[in-house]
């Protein structure tokens, strides 16, 4: 792919969420249940490790680094996301609590080691797939390895390729091209109206890109527990839903763990 054509493709994704962060996400997002269990599960994860100069990449519009500024006020935090939109969200956010100890740039992953420098973050994380709309997840990886201090973690989240729940549910009701469109190279995403180029990886891609990392951990989520965009189903049912996510946990000693919506890595440099 030419530069130009990187720059395109960098422009659309920006577009798109542009456009998603004017279209409510934040309220959408701001209500979902299943949404809000899954991400407080990454970030009880991302707290084992030692938080003192953090990066967020793809922080939407500041959920995470608002909370975890917030809960950590002597540590450091900076997001980065590639919506000019997002981004103003995230920055409106922290103003309305006068949050001092965290700051949100627009950026992609092409340009962090330009603003940032290498050996600059104990910790990055990046919660929500951001990671399935970069052009090269190997470079991802170099740039995040670059980024990270000696023996710094990198917690991050990809959507699953994968999905063994949805493409069974796909292919019952006779839906043989949503069942089967994360298989593809590109994925459309989740909007049925609206297209964004991304890709959705298999576990063995994932951990053959961050191979110079040391993984310490692995979790898979919506296995049998609907995902976000099924959160209408559960609601006003917590025992189910609460049945379902300890099942879920238990089958994190399965091989059924990486057949869920989304994956998470912890990786050691």
């Amino acid at each position: 792919m030419t530069n130009k054509d990187n720059n395109d493709y960098y422009k659309d994704v920006a577009l798109y969420y542009d456009e998603d962060a004017n279209l409510g996400f934040e309220v959408r997002a701001g209500v979902n249940t299943s949404l809000d269990r899954i991400r407080k599960d990454f970030r009880k994860i991302t707290t084992e490790y030692e938080l003192n100069d953090v990066l967020e990449i793809g922080c939407g519009p500041g959920f995470d680094i608002h909370w975890f500024a917030s809960n950590y006020p002597d540590k450091n935090f900076m997001a980065v996301d590639i919506s000019e939109e997002m981004v103003k969200l995230t920055q409106k956010r922290l103003n309305k609590d006068q949050i001092k100890n965290a700051k949100v740039i627009q950026s992609d992953e092409r340009s962090l080691i330009d603003k940032f420098g290498e050996n600059s973050f104990d910790l990055i994380y990046v919660y929500f797939g951001a990671l399935n709309t970069v052009e090269d997840l190997n470079f991802s990886s170099s740039q995040i390895h670059k980024l990270l201090k000696p023996n710094g973690i990198a917690v991050l989240t990809f959507v699953n390729k994968w999905y063994l729940r949805e493409l069974l549910v796909q292919v019952i009701k006779l839906n043989f091209k949503i069942a089967f469109a994360r298989l593809g190279k590109v994925w459309g995403g989740y909007s049925v109206n609206r297209f964004l180029q991304s890709h959705c990886y298999s576990i063995g891609y994932i951990k053959k890109a961050f191979s110079q990392f040391s993984l310490l951990q692995r979790k898979g989520y919506s296995i049998l527990y609907p995902p976000w965009y099924n959160d209408h189903k559960i609601k006003s049912n917590k025992q189910k839903a609460d049945k379902l996510w300890n099942i879920d946990q238990k089958l994190q000693k399965t091989s059924l763990w990486s057949k869920g919506e989304y994956t998470l890595f912890v990786f050691q440099k």
